[in-house]
């Protein structure tokens, strides 16, 4: 038999690794409703408070085992949630079940955790909607204290070295405790590409694959497992020849990784001598370190939405500042891109004071900068403070989700009245700050010139342009093998947007998934796309295409293509676009 079980779930480290199964018992705990008599509730009451210190001290302890060599940011997820089990927005609730309704502890914690993560599964955003997991997991981790555990408690004295570790689920400070252990990769049956565990386990080079349903009950205790973290498949059981493939691949991308990093202080020009900008996409200030090891030119995407997550009330000018001046400070001159931020009624914070009533299609609804116009006050603290940045390094403004030129002209006249503001108060800025907007609405790609006139930039963003123009919700599993991004209409829509940069001397980025993937590059470059934003990893590898490649026959080939796109059957558009990219 060549192999007898075979996995597959979302990829999120490339890297491969083989080594015995090691099954841990993550499995969520079993809470079953139950309450307790008036006279208990004091005691009750200190049973959570009890926990939620021995979590607490657990925690720090598994914070103090990471080794200085290690990547700030596994430190900083560790401490995001100490944070939480910090925060009375996370407890305070329990207790009140607990006073006033009589449950007991752990029951109060896990109705209260339910309520949270039941909002954070209704988000749209992957990004946002993943920091539920970090809900589940310090929560379990409290549970696992009421109940009598702690945190990774299961089989300490096992060897652990060079081992799979299979799991229902493992959380950042798992992770940590894990690898300093010695594992070799991590599968679990829940997580995926953005949770905290998947960034720690490619910060750490760690082969992952999550999401793998029941992936506890297909693999056995010691068996051999292969785990492909760039393909998302784990195999169990397999014969020596499958073992030494996987092998000489292991070897492959070993001395693949060792030849990308040497790229990092080239410049990203092509064969035929043309300039390509690579830029960074960044979630956290913290990122900037792995902008700057991956040779990045910028950011073309900093994502502002962590500042409003987690919390009561909502962050102030001077928190906003704080923030933006930490990027500013770790880019070390080269220019960031500031997205303002991107809530809505399917992103909402407790802090949020838009009383946004429950929708069918929260994608659709009132989020981003139809959410900043109608409530101002969400809105203008972001804006002092990014202008406010502009005066201490290189800073470009974003306009998420711009559907009209009303919309435009709206934004435009508030940032104008900011400004103003700032003036008479004495604070710098810098006037000619670049001002931009993401062009991932069908209606904004269609009327980009309008949009160009206005603007200083365009960035497309191919996330959401893609889900909208196919109608397509990229996280619902039963339509996700629609998702194209190089249906023939999204292609034209990209075309749109840069042609329309082009006749107005504006520069035209990509900061969505596809400028990184390495099948569409050439694609994108013949479209006459010079600046790709991406995540930090997938920077040299891009460089890499960008440095091989002739951008003038892959344009040629890309005017071809358009010239016969309607005439072509699927299959033959698919043979044409191939050959243009690979």
């Amino acid at each position: 038999m060549t192999l007898s079980c075979c996995g597959l779930g979302v990829a999120t480290a490339r890297a491969i690794a083989i080594g015995p199964a090691f099954l841990l018992d993550r499995s969520p705990l079993a809470i079953a409703p139950r309450s307790v008599d008036p006279v208990e509730v004091v005691a009750e009451l200190q049973r959570l408070e009890e926990a939620l210190s021995a979590a607490q001290g657990a925690l720090r302890s598994v914070r103090g085992q990471v080794p200085r060599s290690t990547p700030v940011k596994v430190t900083e997820f560790i401490d995001s949630h100490l944070l939480m089990l910090e925060d009375a927005a996370l407890v305070e609730p329990a207790r009140a079940l607990i006073r006033e309704q009589f449950f007991s502890a752990e029951w109060a914690l896990e109705h209260h955790r339910m309520s949270l993560v039941k909002v954070f599964e209704e988000m749209e955003d992957p990004y946002l909607r993943s920091r539920r997991d970090d809900v589940d997991h310090v929560v379990q981790h409290i549970l696992s204290f009421l109940l009598g555990g702690r945190i990774s408690d299961a089989d300490e004295e096992a060897d652990l070295s060079d081992c799979v570790v299979i799991a229902h689920d493992i959380s950042p400070a798992d992770t940590v405790v894990l690898r300093h252990r010695g594992v070799a990769a991590f599968v679990t049956e829940y997580g995926g590409p953005m949770s905290h565990t998947a960034i720690l386990a490619r910060s750490l080079n760690i082969p992952a694959v999550m999401g793998v349903r029941n992936v506890t009950s297909y693999f056995k205790q010691g068996e051999t497992v292969v785990v492909d973290g760039e393909a998302g498949i784990v195999l169990a059981d397999v014969d020596a020849g499958i073992l030494e493939h996987y092998r000489k691949r292991m070897r492959v991308l070993e001395k693949r990784r060792s030849h990308l990093q040497r790229l990092v202080g080239e410049p990203s020009i092509s064969a035929d001598g043309i300039s390509v900008s690579l830029l960074a996409n960044l979630e956290l200030p913290e990122d900037t370190l792995a902008a700057r090891a991956n040779g990045a030119a910028g950011v073309g995407l900093y994502r502002t939405e962590f500042l409003y997550m987690n919390r009561e009330n909502l962050p102030d000018e001077d928190e906003h500042l704080a923030a933006y001046l930490e990027v500013i400070r770790g880019l070390r001159g080269i220019p960031v891109t500031i997205r303002t931020l991107d809530l809505g009624v399917d992103k909402q914070v407790d802090g949020n004071p838009a009383s946004c009533p429950p929708v069918c299609n929260p994608a659709l609804g009132l989020r981003a900068i139809r959410l900043c116009l109608k409530e101002p006050e969400l809105f203008r603290p972001q804006l002092r403070a990014i202008l406010r940045a502009s005066a201490c390094g290189p800073v470009r403004l974003m306009i998420p989700m711009l559907s009209s030129m009303q919309e435009l002209g709206s934004v435009l006249t508030l940032i104008e009245q900011v400004r103003e503001e700032l003036e008479s108060e004495g604070l710098a800025f810098d006037p000619d700050m670049p001002i931009g907007g993401m062009i991932e609405v069908p209606a904004a790609a269609l009327s980009a010139r309008a949009f160009a006139r206005r603007l200083d930039f365009l960035s497309i963003g191919t996330n959401d342009l893609i889900q909208y123009t196919l109608a397509i919700d990229r996280i619902d599993d039963t339509v996700s093998y629609l998702y194209d991004p190089l249906h023939p209409a999204i292609l034209r829509l990209i075309r749109m947007t840069i042609e329309a940069g082009q006749a107005r001397g504006i520069p035209v980025s990509m900061c969505g998934e596809m400028a990184g993937n390495p099948r569409c590059v050439p694609l994108l470059l013949g479209l006459g796309l010079r600046e790709l934003s991406m995540q930090p990893g997938s920077l040299l590898e891009i460089k890499e295409i960008v440095r091989g490649s002739h951008i003038a026959d892959l344009e040629r080939a890309t005017r071809d293509l358009f010239v016969r796109m309607d005439e072509l059957e699927p299959d033959q558009l698919a043979k044409a676009i191939k050959h243009i990219c690979f």
